[in-house]
């Protein structure tokens, strides 16, 4: 199965919906990744908004 993202949060999920935030707008249409283990440390994390960890989408169509 292909991996989706989140058209809301951008997470990275092969769910029919997003665990992450519960939006069903998922796009197959999406280009580069992160990983994020710590919100509250990284830097990236902040720049991006993300709150909370997981793999997200670094671009969403």
């Amino acid at each position: 199965m292909s991996l989706k993202a989140c058209k809301v949060c951008s997470y990275l999920t092969e769910e029919k919906k997003c665990p992450m935030c519960g939006g069903d707008e998922l796009s197959l249409k999406w280009k580069g990744q992160v990983v994020i283990s710590n919100p509250e440390k990284s830097e990236t994390a902040k720049k991006l908004g993300i709150t909370k960890p997981g793999k997200y989408a670094l671009s969403v169509a």
